[in-house]
């Protein structure tokens, strides 16, 4: 059993995915391809560099990446300025970001042992048992590295810290179970119920995660759903009625809290950072209105006897 997971990104004292103060860890690797994504970075299973153009202080001056990368055509250069990373070709070595002095070359994602989190996380024991908090592991979806979350839950609960599973459940219901005995809170998201609009805005199905949901609401584990609120994508009646109809009908309604999440404009320098157009660019939509109109679908929803906040508050 593999006790190495790919980790990009480490969070201390994060309030946001579970009760009280957190660590959270994100991994690499995700099956869906959510156009309102802010963590692209997250979606490539493998280590990945990412170019940070601005910060680069020219082929000239330094030329440190060049000289180390294994492959010549890797990093293309013009009038001394970084204008492409041929992906492709890339190793994912990560030798480049190494010896980079002014931070313009990052790695996303990097090899990390179950230890090595475990001492991370020990630093803020107290913190957790002070505030009611603990570790939550997200991504991407961290259940495509399903062996070593449960490795580094299992070590979790013998240290007694409260454990949170962020996924997106579309991944076999046979490594949601790997978890499940060392998970103590799962929070997940309903996006869209239309399977194929699911499909046109995510680049899959619901079918697996409505299932995977079913059987997760039968086995006693304290659930967060939310739902990214995304204007003119899944904010129609029609979709939040569906929504409400799944919670209550074929989940009984067996939830903690539905959380709506806004749309918010993020992670356009990572997309930039990975020579990706940012996929929401042309979303137009005017804020103040367009946020009632989630104060409003909040209603909706407590009014159907389900309880629902609009951000990442618990209420408790």
């Amino acid at each position: 059993m593999s006790t190495e997971g790919i980790v990009f990104n480490i969070q201390r004292f994060t309030i946001h995915d579970g009760p009280g103060m957190r660590t959270e860890l994100f991994l690499k690797g995700c099956p869906l391809r959510c156009r309102w994504c802010s963590n692209p970075e997250s979606q490539k299973p493998g280590i990945e560099p990412g170019l940070y153009k601005k910060k680069c202080i020219g082929l000239k001056q330094c030329g440190a990446c060049k000289a180390v990368c294994p492959k010549d055509n890797v990093l293309q250069f013009f009038r001394n300025k970084p204008v492409r990373l041929e992906r492709a070709d890339c190793q994912g070595c990560m030798v480049c970001g190494d010896n980079c002095p002014s931070d313009a070359i990052r790695s996303w994602g990097k090899k990390m042992s179950v230890q090595e989190c475990m001492e991370i996380i020990l630093r803020d024991k107290g913190y957790y048992e002070e505030s009611g908090g603990g570790v939550t592991v997200s991504g991407g979806e961290p259940l495509l590295q399903a062996d070593f979350v449960r490795e580094l839950f299992k070590r979790c609960k013998e240290e007694n810290i409260h454990t949170c599973l962020e996924s997106t459940f579309s991944v076999s219901w046979n490594e949601v179970e790997k978890v499940l005995p060392y998970t103590d809170l799962v929070i997940s998201d309903l996006k869209l119920m239309n399977s194929t609009k699911h499909r046109v805005y995510t680049g899959v199905g619901n079918e697996l995660i409505r299932e995977n949901l079913k059987k997760l609401s039968g086995q006693n584990i304290d659930t967060i759903l939310r739902i990214p609120v995304i204007p003119h994508i899944n904010d129609d009646e029609e979709n939040i009625k569906a929504s409400a109809d799944f919670i209550k009908e074929e989940l009984n309604n067996n939830i903690e809290v539905l959380q709506l999440l806004s749309f918010m404009r993020l992670g356009i320098e990572k997309y930039e950072s990975l020579g990706q157009e940012y996929p929401m660019k042309n979303l137009k939509f005017n804020r103040p209105s367009f946020q009632r109109r989630v104060e409003k679908i909040a209603e909706y929803f407590n009014e159907r006897g389900i309880k629902c906040l609009v951000g990442t508050r618990t209420g408790k």
